[in-house]
């Protein structure tokens, strides 16, 4: 595998320093989570203490973080966690964790780009620009209340070409758009935490958890500590993303230094600007406004609600939630060719999606089967339909990362590791108990529909993948 990532005349092309690593992370991160999970997770769970919800995640996150680290600069080929698993627990486990990845990365992108069509009618609209017709903006199962039925999402089939383009011109080319982006979101995210921090009003914070008589007879996840982590598991999906940095492995400059950079050091920076804006947000609007009137765009809700002569920033958060979800897609786009490169390379599934262009030394073929089958999804299926999927596949990724680790530390000790995780069982334990406790906060219908999805998987696998296996051929 390591000889197959060093081949750098047929490979992937090396591009990418650590700058580039961490804009990529944070690109990935700042997106759809911290502009609706936010007040989604202090509305339904949390309460105030949603600053602590993301504290939470962010543990459980960092915990995966150290694993995928120590792997990405041990094994510094495209892949990820699937790279990982194949090379600690083999092919069958491996195979698994790929088709989970489906539901991290390609519906992932599906579902952002849809919902990017939807925050360019609301810009439109709000510089009195007019609206895209009903019909051109939504799916063939949608229907307004005027009785007008949806045919195709055209602006979301359009952001998912253009950053197709992108990404097949080149990675170098991708990281420079992506790093424009991340420019444009953090700046106005930092220019609403900063004059939003005067309109805070502390009795807003009190009390900080959902109390029990407010809840009422609802789930054990929706008010006091386990309200916390029920709000830990709704924003986890804002977390999203930092585990995407390990599949540019093989197009990093230096990726046994670079890559435990890349993933940690967007992590950390998110996490400081998610625990500020989610205190800042609460502060501005109660908590429970965010189950009722500020449900919806959440954060222009409060902006036009509570901070008086500042409207003009609830354009500015458009804009920025535009950048956001343009990065998302992109990194997402890019993250799911490069699991399907390394799975066409094993042989797991057919060559096309590891075929790489003559001239840009991108997998090419795999992201335009990508862009038709995300596009299936953008452009005629609701937006609602992948619903926590996204997170129960990134969840699953992380648990085995950090199983991955321990396993590698007792099979071969003495393998050269230039980043080693720190307190290894406990870490790699840590990372699975509180990744696992957040897969069992989600819905039920989630985990039934994850379920589906991974039978789905096995028949695939014995059907096709392990007939073609190299790795059998081989044997």
């Amino acid at each position: 595998m390591l000889a197959q990532g060093a081949s750098s005349e047929k490979g992937l092309k090396r591009t990418l320093g650590a700058g580039n690593l961490i804009a990529l992370g944070i690109g990935a991160i700042i997106g759809a989570g911290l502009f609706v999970r936010t007040a989604a997770a202090a509305g339904e769970a949390a309460g105030p203490a949603v600053v602590v919800s993301f504290i939470i995640a962010a543990v459980g996150c960092a915990f995966a973080g150290l694993c995928y680290a120590e792997f990405a600069s041990m094994i510094p080929v495209a892949g990820s966690a699937y790279t990982y698993a194949y090379v600690t627990m083999g092919e069958f486990v491996a195979w698994i964790i790929g088709w989970a990845l489906v539901l991290e990365y390609a519906l992932a992108a599906a579902t952002v780009s849809i919902a990017w069509s939807e925050y360019l009618n609301n810009l439109l609209i709000s510089f009195k620009l007019g609206a895209i017709p009903y019909q051109w903006c939504h799916s063939p199962m949608e229907t307004s209340v005027n009785g007008v039925h949806g045919l195709v999402n055209v602006p979301a089939l359009f952001i998912l070409l253009i950053l197709t383009l992108i990404l097949i011109k080149g990675t170098q080319e991708s990281a420079t758009v992506n790093a424009v982006i991340v420019f444009i979101k953090v700046s106005i995210v930092l220019i609403f935490i900063f004059i939003g921090w005067q309109f805070i009003r502390p009795e807003n914070y009190e009390p900080f958890m959902i109390p029990d008589s407010t809840a009422g007879h609802e789930a054990w996840n929706r008010h006091g500590w386990g309200g916390v982590f029920g709000g830990a598991a709704i924003v986890f999906f804002a977390f999203i993303g930092f585990d995407a940095v390990s599949t540019a492995a093989q197009e990093a400059k230096n990726p046994k230094r670079d890559m435990p950079i890349g993933i940690l050091g967007s992590l950390v920076v998110c996490t400081i600007l998610y625990v500020l804006f989610s205190h800042v947000l609460t502060g501005i609007a109660n908590w429970q406004e965010f189950k009722t009137a500020g449900k919806e765009a959440s954060v222009a809700y409060a902006i036009q609600t509570y901070m008086p002569g500042f409207e003009w920033l609830g354009k500015l958060i458009t804009i920025a939630i535009l950048a956001g979800f343009s990065s998302v897609i992109l990194v997402m786009l890019m993250g799911q060719s490069r699991v399907f490169y390394t799975m066409s390379k094993d042989g797991l599934i057919p060559k096309v999606f590891s075929d790489i262009h003559p001239k840009f030394r991108t997998p090419y073929k795999s992201n335009m089967i990508l862009f038709v089958f995300v596009g299936l999804f953008a452009g005629f299926i609701p937006g609602n339909v992948a619903g926590d999927l996204t997170s129960i596949g990134t969840l699953f990724a992380f648990v085995m990362v950090c199983a991955g680790v321990w396993v590698m530390r007792v099979k071969d000790p003495g393998a050269v590791r230039s980043f080693k995780t720190p307190l290894v069982p406990l870490v790699p334990i840590l990372g699975i108990i509180i990744c696992s406790l957040m897969i069992a906060a989600l819905p039920a219908e989630t985990l039934m529909a994850a379920g589906a999805w991974m039978v789905i998987g096995l028949v695939v696998y014995f059907s096709y993948s392990k007939a073609n296996s190299n790795l059998r051929k081989e044997l």
